[in-house]
């Protein structure tokens, strides 16, 4: 009887902490699963199927008929031309060569060297700075003077222009 006054009951006490034990362990391992599905099925990323490779970009190779219809080749020599510029001088060192389509295209161009210098010192000497650094600005550049050398030649026509030198400063 001596216990039942005291206030205290050695048996419920220990119950009552097994039960909060239990309760806490539960919650930590519900923690820790809803941690793994959260890690494993949002933040972890899948490898790749092995069947399925990385897209590879493919090359687009000329046929071997167009590679062996290169047409006869001009040099243009070096040339030198101050570009526009609004900070400092600037100018552009370059030389190319020109892929005519035919035999008497190119006799034509030889004739016609003084009109095609011109037209590319022109064209040339009117780009900026920008515009001459990037490759879109050489591209378009090419493009434009492969057009103005075209509209004068009367016998064939420029193929392709092509960059053997160019220095922008």
């Amino acid at each position: 009887m001596a216990d039942k006054d005291s206030g205290t009951n050695p048996p419920e006490e220990g119950g009552k902490s097994k039960k909060l034990i239990i309760i806490i362990a539960a919650a930590v391992i519900l923690l820790a699963g809803i941690g793994a599905a959260v890690y494993f099925l949002v933040l972890k990323k899948e490898p790749p199927p092995e069947d399925q490779k990385p897209e590879q970009v493919k090359m687009i190779e000329p046929a071997a008929e167009e590679e062996a219809d290169i047409g006869p080749m001009l040099d243009i020599d070096e040339f030198i031309v101050n570009i526009i510029s609004q900070d400092t001088s600037h100018y552009v060192k370059a030389s190319m060569t020109l892929e005519l389509s035919n035999e008497k295209v190119l006799e034509e161009a030889k004739q016609r060297m003084p009109q095609i210098r011109d037209a590319i010192l022109l064209l040339v000497g009117n780009k900026t700075f920008e515009e001459l650094q990037d490759l879109q600005g050489k591209k378009q550049l090419k493009a434009e003077l492969k057009s103005k050398i075209n509209s004068f030649l009367k016998t064939g026509r420029v193929k392709n222009i092509y960059l053997t030198d160019f220095v922008v400063q």
